[in-house]
């Protein structure tokens, strides 16, 4: 059985036991992590993800963390004197050994996602946690989706959120002279009474 996997932009077929240099992934060496990205299953009955295989993850066992070769990039214009340029680059890279290949249960397993060094959201500051975590509350919520306002986009509704307004009634029930929350317009409001 084999699997087609997507991590760091590139596709990788892959098969129990393979070793892999992947782009830098944010785990140690000897770590277990789990690719949940899967394109396609191949073997008897193959599967093709439309666009992933749902359920379906490619284990693997982190072996270290290494660069790739050099590479070195020269540009030389000519009839541009003394104008040339040279740099070079190596690439920040996981080596890693693939251990399971799973077809269906990968999101009950427990493993931690393989996820790349330069992905996680740096968030500083306990205020920027809260309004990061605010919009997703609100969408938890049963919030209303307030882009369906014409001139309301995905800045304003994110404003909105953050000023405690979710849904359609709470729009509706403000004063667009008073509240000062965020700028709201009379023809929201409007729109607002009509939609909820």
């Amino acid at each position: 059985m084999f699997a087609v996997l997507k991590t760091g932009g590139k596709q990788y077929r892959v098969q129990s036991g393979d070793v892999l240099r992947v782009e830098r992934l944010a785990a140690e060496a000897g770590d277990k992590v789990q690719f949940n990205d899967i394109l396609m299953l191949g073997g008897d009955a193959p599967v093709v993800g439309a666009p992933l295989v749902a359920g379906a993850a490619v284990q693997a066992e982190v072996i270290d963390q290494i660069k790739g070769e050099k590479v070195i990039h020269y540009v030389k214009r000519r009839r541009k004197h003394s104008s040339q340029r040279t740099k070079g680059h190596r690439q920040k890279l996981t080596l890693v050994r693939v251990t399971d290949i799973l077809a269906s249960g990968g999101d009950a397993t427990g493993v931690k996602a393989a996820i790349g060094s330069g992905a996680a959201p740096k968030v500083n500051g306990a205020g920027a946690a809260s309004a990061a975590a605010a919009p997703a509350a609100a969408a938890s919520a049963g919030a209303d989706d307030l882009t369906a306002i014409t001139g309301v986009g995905p800045a304003a509704a994110k404003k909105l959120n953050e000023a405690g307004i979710t849904t359609f009634a709470q729009l509706a029930a403000v004063d667009p002279e008073t509240f000062e929350g965020a700028k709201v317009k009379p023809e929201w409001v409007e729109q607002a009474k009509t939609l909820s």
